[in-house]
């Protein structure tokens, strides 16, 4: 095994766009909020903040989630998978995470007869 895969060192594997999928679930419930990507400059800002701050792919910019709408997502807790190529945070929201208002991104179920609202 690699070094990146049993040692202590934080090492992102960045895909070809310098960006690593970050999930974020609620710390409270469990329940998963979003899922967003990170490049260098948002995992080091999440970090020095305790806030989460993402890489938004179609602004091409830094995200501060919230900065905008309130809606911020306060750190609990960050993990990173064993290969290092998936972040995961457990948040303490302040509002909703979907930018269409709703508590999570994840609110439809998937059917045959297609998309079911919770």
């Amino acid at each position: 095994m690699a070094v990146r895969e049993t040692g202590n060192h934080l090492d992102p594997r960045w895909d070809a766009a310098g960006l690593i999928t970050a999930v974020a679930t609620d710390a409270s419930s469990g329940e998963v909020l979003m899922v967003a990507h990170m490049n260098a400059d948002a995992l080091a800002a999440t970090l020095a903040t305790g806030e989460a701050h993402y890489w938004s792919r179609s602004r091409q910019e830094l995200w501060h989630k919230g900065a905008t709408s309130g809606s911020t997502q306060r750190v609990v807790e960050l993990r990173i998978d064993c290969d290092q190529d998936a972040i995961w945070m457990t948040v303490e929201p302040a509002g909703p995470a979907c930018h269409t208002g709703e508590r999570s991104c994840f609110y439809r179920k998937v059917t045959a007869a297609g998309l079911v609202r919770d």
